[in-house]
């Protein structure tokens, strides 16, 4: 027996109920005096415990569980928490953990619910990421959309990886994620796998589905998803200028490849990093930056209608599902971004001195501020501006020249020069450790 049992001993279980626990699992809940559960999985185990079995129901009351736990211990009682599946795998173990300490836990896991998903699909999923949506109802997902979406994680999960398993919840469901990885860039590529309501008798599994068939079907819940596609190779940084769509006739408003090289690295990305891009123009630097800072999310703003439509348009072609870009003129709208750890200024709309100030105050500890500008006065007013508050800076001209075919040679035709200014707060230490 386990009288007085001061642990709390967290039980994985799946659908087909008390048949599919181990022996362990089994004793414990039945000499556990409180058992708490939702109400699905307590209907599982009930005729099986012991008749002075207390049950209560989490569902809606996750934040009362903790308490409940301590009361009871404090009692003597011995107390068994049920959760679906593995609970150390997106469950509640973490949470419990935080707040009761780990040491207090005996975790019984049952096979994840992912790990029944695939091989029911015969798939190997050792390099399978995860990811998940199952929380309150997000929405429909949209260009541009920020990391409090609530699809946000999967949807970059699957930029990121070429197979990536995902949990669902009624309202996040499999339809809704197809349509999402659609609207993000990830049409014929992907494919989408759902397995629904497993462990049961009416059990069903739906292998690699088109994007466009599984976002006009809705599927039995509960349901697992797996999405996968072909990887695309393709350069972290340092895309032809030719690779983005650029103002007509004026082709040619956009931050040079050689400039963005520069660019990028004064600003010094983290894989991590939050970067502001104001004056975005084609979106070339922030889209760049998107991609180093491929766990971070990049905020632009571009006054330009026409510049704006033409980053919006890159952005679907890069598949930047961690770029939002406003259309605006900055400084307007700023205080609403969170504070960055990068900044960059590819155009100011006459506001360079107030930009520079409110860049300033905003960035986070080590974090940078780097300008491009091609004329004299922009470039003073910057450097005074940065002066005047105290900012430590330094400027590169870069003058560069590419290759022309002249009849069966070729000539050198030079680019017009860019100052690249870099800037940080004063007395800020740079940042080494390497975050990847």
């Amino acid at each position: 027996m386990h009288a007085r049992d001061e642990t709390l001993h967290l039980i994985g279980i799946l659908d087909e109920g008390w048949d599919g626990l181990g022996r362990g699992a089994r004793e414990r809940l039945a000499a556990s005096q409180l058992v708490i559960g939702a109400g699905r999985t307590l209907r599982l185990v009930a005729p099986h415990l012991a008749e002075n079995a207390t049950l209560r129901d989490m569902d809606g009351a996750l934040a009362k569980v903790p308490e409940w736990v301590r009361a009871a211990r404090a009692d003597g009682l011995g107390v068994a928490v049920l959760a679906t599946g593995d609970p150390l795998c997106h469950g509640i173990a973490g949470y419990l953990a935080g707040k009761l300490g780990a040491e207090n836990l005996a975790i019984h896991p049952a096979p994840s619910t992912l790990q029944i998903a695939f091989a029911r699909l015969r798939k190997p999923w050792q390099d399978a990421v995860i990811a998940s949506c199952h929380g309150p109802d997000a929405g429909e997902w949209h260009a541009g959309a920020t990391p409090d979406h609530g699809l946000y994680k999967v949807v970059r999960a699957v930029a990121e990886h070429p197979r990536v398993a995902a949990f669902t919840g009624p309202d996040n469901g499999p339809d809704r994620i197809a349509r999402a990885l659609s609207a993000a860039g990830f049409g014929e590529e992907a494919r989408i796998s759902v397995a629904a309501r497993l462990c049961l008798p009416d059990e069903a599994v739906w292998s690699d589905l088109p994007l466009a068939e599984a976002a006009e079907r809705r599927f039995p819940d509960p349901n697992v998803v797996i999405v996968e596609r072909k990887d695309r190779p393709a350069p972290v940084f340092g895309f032809e200028d030719s690779a983005y769509v650029q103002r007509q006739p004026e082709k040619g408003l956009i931050t040079k490849l050689e400039a963005r090289a520069v660019s990028l690295a004064k600003l010094a990305l983290r894989p991590d990093s939050v970067v502001w891009d104001i004056g975005a123009g084609s979106g070339s630097v922030g889209l760049e930056a998107s991609r180093i800072a491929r766990h971070g999310h990049v905020w632009a703003i571009e006054k330009n209608a026409a510049d704006a439509d033409n980053a919006r348009e890159n952005a679907r072609r890069f598949s930047a599902t961690n770029y939002t870009l406003v259309e605006g003129r900055a400084p307007a709208g700023l205080d609403a971004w969170p504070d960055p750890d990068a900044v960059f200024i590819g155009g100011s709309g006459g506001e360079l001195a107030e930009l520079v100030a409110l860049c300033l105050a905003r960035l986070r500890p080590g974090g940078r501020l780097v300008m491009n500008f091609v004329t004299l006065e922009n470039l003073a007013t910057a450097t005074a501006a940065l002066a005047a508050h105290g900012a430590e800076w330094e400027a590169t001209m870069l003058s560069t020249a590419r290759s022309q075919p002249i009849l069966d040679m070729h000539r050198l035709a030079a680019q017009n020069p860019v100052w690249i200014v870099s800037a940080r707060r004063a007395s800020q230490p740079d940042p080494v450790t390497d975050h990847d």
